[in-house]
């Protein structure tokens, strides 16, 4: 009997990069060109420095952290990489300075925020009565605080019971340490939990070897439900609740 369910958040609550149209309209650089730009302007105050070294210094930077997160399932905090970014700049940026430029990318989805996918709200709201309800995701600029912001901001953070982020347990998915921080939380065995996310290899045949139970959104992307080891998949929230109910498990 499943007793709790956690989301992925990413492309499973609210959509990657649906802010970026948002950005455009105001005149504003994308977020990955804002990053870098910010970079440029705070090592500009201490060095001589060409736009063209920060966009390869933060490339290479952005590169490791993709293998890194990738192959050994770590996601550096955005002071992490900051410090690698000015470290191959050859700046030492003094702390208050690089406490702001880490506050500006942490928060950049604050000011212009990411769509939440059509039906979630009410899912949830219908879902929290059975069942307790968790977050497990991974963060990769927006950190768990800035996450939890988002969801509140929609009026959705007081349906989560409990919250599994990678930058505040020191792991990524599918490491089966997040998985298991979330069933000891919520006091239950694997068997008796649901994941529901949008990506196979890390929401779903990661919790799948735990015994965790596992649905494939694809609400906002389908990234290869055909061949999905999942058992089930949804498109539209206003399923949900009942192909929970129908799970043969």
């Amino acid at each position: 009997m499943i007793k709790a369910i956690t989301f992925d958040l990413w492309d499973t609550v609210f959509i990657d990069d649906s802010d970026e149209p948002k950005r455009k309209e105001a005149g504003r650089l994308s977020k990955k060109d804002e990053r870098r730009f910010l970079v440029y302007e705070y090592a500009a105050r201490h060095k001589n420095i060409s736009k063209e070294l920060v966009e390869k210094v933060y490339d290479t930077v952005d590169e490791s952290f993709r293998k890194v997160w990738h192959e050994q399932f770590v996601t550096w905090k955005v002071e992490e990489r900051l410090e690698l970014i000015f470290n191959g700049l050859g700046v030492n940026l003094p702390k208050e300075e690089m406490n702001e430029i880490v506050k500006l990318h942490e928060e950049m989805e604050l000011e212009f925020r990411p769509d939440f996918i059509e039906g979630v709200g009410d899912a949830l709201k219908e879902l929290h009565k059975p069942y307790k309800i968790g977050v497990i995701s991974d963060a990769i600029f927006s950190p768990g605080r800035v996450l939890r912001e988002l969801l509140k901001g929609e009026g959705l953070l007081h349906f989560f019971d409990h919250f599994v982020f990678s930058d505040e347990i020191g792991s990524s998915k599918p490491q089966p340490l997040v998985f298991e921080s979330a069933w000891q939380k919520f006091g239950i065995k694997p068997e008796e939990m649901l994941h529901i996310g949008d990506r196979e290899h890390n929401d779903i045949l990661g919790p799948k070897k735990l015994g965790i139970h596992t649905l494939l959104c694809t609400a906002s992307l389908d990234r290869g439900s055909e061949n999905t080891q999942a058992d089930g998949v949804f498109s539209n929230y206003k399923e949900l609740p009942s192909i929970i109910k129908s799970l043969k498990i």
